[in-house]
């Protein structure tokens, strides 16, 4: 590269952040830290607005995860540049060795070692010099894609319980002041809002559970409950139609709703024959 590499930290913790960029300054004079953010929600904002090389990103962040963000900023990230080298900070070894494993370009523990992120450095390099203009295409995204889907898979295993969950049969849901009894075969859609989940039943009714999307989507059956954006999950017989905008984006249709619900990029996978 002729112009200097930028990065953007992602760390909740100042002092470690602080840390993480004394170091690289340390160790690569040349780069450039143009910000810092405190949370997943302002890494994606400033990542967006900076367009850094490289994302030094927490695995554990306030609101959301740094795989969260990751995968938010590579729904929103423009097609026509190349997405930024991923680097993931983790105090957990598990998360480190899932990220190493699915050929992230590289991890750190905390707490950071020079020796250890010198090393980092040297793959950051060498991965800026290898780096090919990106296309005017999606398809540059597609390896980025595969692996945060990897990532959030591997995250999720292993946040799991050692005993398997029960499959859920019945959502206890809220309707005003009553609660409702609702049969999961009668779910057509989820939608994470805000606290709550709403929930899309075959009658027409809309419901609110308390419960996380996330804690939901565990206990149910994969097969049968699609997610197509971080935000929410459908009934895959229940799809009536799958269209593509002039922009490459995907959208559908549920069987009784009226509403088209829009595909991420992460979950494009699952209608691979468009």
């Amino acid at each position: 590269m002729n112009t200097p590499a930028t990065a953007l930290i992602a760390e909740d913790e100042a002092l470690l952040a602080q840390t993480l960029q004394n170091e690289l300054q340390t160790l690569w004079p040349a780069l450039r830290v143009l910000a810092t953010a405190g949370d997943g929600l302002s890494a994606v904002q400033l990542a967006l607005q900076h367009r850094p090389d490289i994302l030094f990103f927490d695995i554990r962040m306030p609101g959301q995860t740094g795989l969260e963000a990751a995968a938010e900023l590579a729904e929103e990230w423009p097609e026509h540049q190349a997405f930024p080298l991923l680097v993931f900070v983790s105090a957990y070894d598990q998360y480190a060795i899932a990220a190493f494993d699915v050929h992230a370009v590289d991890y750190v523990l905390k707490p950071v070692r020079a020796d250890r992120l010198a090393q980092t450095v040297v793959r950051l390099q060498n991965a800026l010099r290898q780096r090919q203009p990106a296309p005017h295409s999606s398809e540059q995204l597609d390896p980025v894609l595969q692996q945060l889907r990897a990532l959030l898979s591997a995250s999720t295993e292993a946040t799991k319980p050692d005993a398997p969950l029960q499959r859920l049969q019945l959502l206890q849901a809220s309707v005003g002041n009553q609660l409702r009894m609702v049969p999961v075969d009668d779910v057509l859609h989820l939608e994470a809002a805000d606290k709550y989940v709403r929930v899309f039943t075959t009658d027409g009714a809309e419901v609110l559970l308390r419960t996380p999307l996330k804690e939901l989507t565990q206990r149910l059956d994969a097969q049968v409950f699609w997610q197509i954006h971080r935000g929410s999950v459908v009934r895959a017989t229940a799809i009536e139609s799958v269209t593509r905008d002039e922009s490459g984006r995907l959208s559908l249709r549920l069987k009784g709703l009226p509403t088209k619900l829009s595909v991420s990029r992460l979950y494009a996978h699952l209608f691979k024959a468009m």
